[in-house]
């Protein structure tokens, strides 16, 4: 990326621009990371909107910062956006702070920014820390492109249809995990991609205990096998292979035809494809379904065939 000229705005260092609503980055973990600007623009804001006040508090009390709080979460965020947006519009400015890292980022706070582009008013972004960026520029997988998933769902369809669509992603996938799902994740991930993908969890950021630690999913899993996850985690995964096969439906239920001949389950033929293929198991599982074991039965040069 070439770089732009800096500079700093002497002129307007102190001044804050009404009825606008500022996005303002915070540490995700090291206090030394907030930026100068960042700190005037909480000074000279008329209210901050933060998504729990008693963290931000602690925050603002280290920096000497007085302005007032109000509280924006995913919780009273319908509530308060017509609050903030009457604010906004009368003049005060405000700023966004979430809990750690930029505001939008996994939060409500892209519903807030909607509403005030609607309503047009001027959104100005503070950059800051961002355990995206600072993850999979540290996570030795290809950074020049790459996609951010968020959190995954917790259950159901959805997670599996999200999880399944990684498996020909030809970009780096970033995700955020909790300690408490990183192995149920790392699980489903190694059953939708493989034993062999590679990947890259980052934990504790910025933070004293900051830790990296890079292998297969397969080495991932053995690993949290016996050592209890702490902290909230930032996965980097890499993309996926370039050499995977597509397949038509017919010539996946040709394949099926020929690994059940050969003594393999639904389920085993299954995963026999798609472990070389850009299929996942639960859609060729699907097609299986569709071949008549009992007719491949009439050829009597296949024995017994197992019939899952």
């Amino acid at each position: 990326m070439t770089a732009s000229p800096l500079y700093i705005d002497r002129e307007n260092s102190s001044e804050i621009n009404p009825g606008t609503l500022y996005l303002v980055g915070t540490p995700i973990g090291n206090l030394e990371d907030m930026t100068f600007r960042a700190i005037r623009l909480l000074k000279s804001a008329d209210l901050i909107a933060a998504e729990d006040t008693r963290h931000t508090g602690k925050l603002l009390q280290y920096f000497q910062i007085t302005t007032p709080q109000i509280s924006y979460h995913d919780h009273n965020s319908q509530q308060r956006i017509p609050q903030l947006i009457a604010k906004l519009h009368s003049g005060e400015a405000i700023a966004l702070v979430t809990d750690a890292g930029m505001p939008g980022i996994s939060d409500p706070g892209y519903e807030l920014v909607c509403a005030c582009i609607a309503n047009q008013i001027t959104v100005v972004p503070v950059p800051g820390p961002s355990a995206v960026i600072a993850a999979v520029a540290a996570a030795g997988l290809p950074c020049d492109r790459f996609v951010f998933e968020g959190f995954l769902p917790v259950k159901g369809k959805v997670r599996q249809g999200r999880i399944d669509a990684l498996k020909t992603e030809p970009r780096t996938v970033v995700l955020y995990e909790s300690p408490h799902r990183i192995v149920k994740t790392l699980t489903d991930l190694h059953a939708a991609l493989g034993p062999d993908r590679s990947v890259t969890l980052a934990r504790e950021l910025t933070k004293r205990y900051e830790e990296f630690w890079r292998g297969t999913l397969n080495e991932a899993l053995e690993h949290y096998a016996t050592t209890a996850p702490k902290g909230e985690f930032t996965v980097a995964i890499a993309p996926a292979p370039e050499t995977q096969a597509t397949l038509s439906e017919a010539d996946i239920i040709t394949e099926l035809k020929d690994l059940i001949a050969q003594g393999l389950s639904r389920s085993e033929a299954s995963r026999a494809i798609a472990q070389r293929t850009d299929r996942s198991k639960r859609d060729i599982y699907q097609i299986s379904l569709e071949i008549d074991i009992y007719s491949l039965l009439q050829d009597k040069s296949i024995g017994d065939l197992p019939l899952d």
